[in-house]
């Protein structure tokens, strides 16, 4: 096995905690399906899922390093992830009227969300950096490949990680769709998603490193 059994029962326990923990992977589903319905909510987890999994394999390729010990890509990557949130967030902020899910457009629906939520993911170098230091403490030097250990773990996070934004974007895409067929409620909705979008890029915008 490449991971030890005993690694793997300490490392779950981590993965689970840090799923649970509110953060902008959670947020962003939450505002997908609030915004485009539980389809488009459970697509924004998984895309967020398959940036954990291009972070990770960053991370045991070395990759992730060079953005760590690199202070000018490090605020390129971040900037550019305030910029994307920012675009999102106006974009949702100037739409109009209730939308049905049989007539979202292709650009809120669940490719998108997916899309969105992965290069929102991949935009966030906060993330590259906590995986850096996070994995390296469950690799085990004898186990067999660094890179193959580095990758179930993250597979093992992504997973996770999944299931629990998959949970708060369905939640959140069955009550947005309830009520999106009402203009004054749609506004409403579309105001919320808006405002957790330039949320994120706040918060991303101002953390310190």
């Amino acid at each position: 096995m490449i991971v030890p059994p005993e690694t793997l029962l300490l490392f779950l326990p981590v993965a689970a905690a840090l799923a649970l923990t509110p953060g902008a992977d959670m947020l962003f589903s939450l505002g997908q399906g609030l915004r485009s319905g539980p389809a488009a909510g459970l697509a924004a987890a998984a895309g967020a899922s398959s940036g954990v999994l291009v972070h990770a394999t960053a991370a045991g390729l070395g990759l992730a390093l060079l953005v760590a010990q690199a202070p000018m890509a490090f605020e390129v990557i971040r900037w550019a992830g305030v910029a994307y949130l920012v675009w999102l967030a106006v974009q949702t902020l100037r739409a109009d009227g209730p939308l049905r899910p049989d007539t979202a457009s292709v650009a809120s629906g669940p490719a998108a969300a997916f899309w969105r939520a992965m290069l929102v993911n991949l935009l966030n170098p906060k993330v590259s950096i906590f995986i850096l230091a996070l994995l390296p403490q469950f690799v085990v030097r004898d186990a067999g490949s660094q890179l193959a250990q580095f990758l179930v773990l993250g597979g093992l996070l992504a997973v996770v990680g999944f299931a629990v934004n998959a949970t708060v974007g369905l939640s959140a895409g069955r009550i947005g769709q309830a009520l999106m067929t009402r203009r004054r409620l749609a506004a409403g909705i579309r105001l919320v998603t808006g405002s957790l979008l330039f949320g994120l890029a706040a918060r991303l915008a101002f953390e310190k490193r």
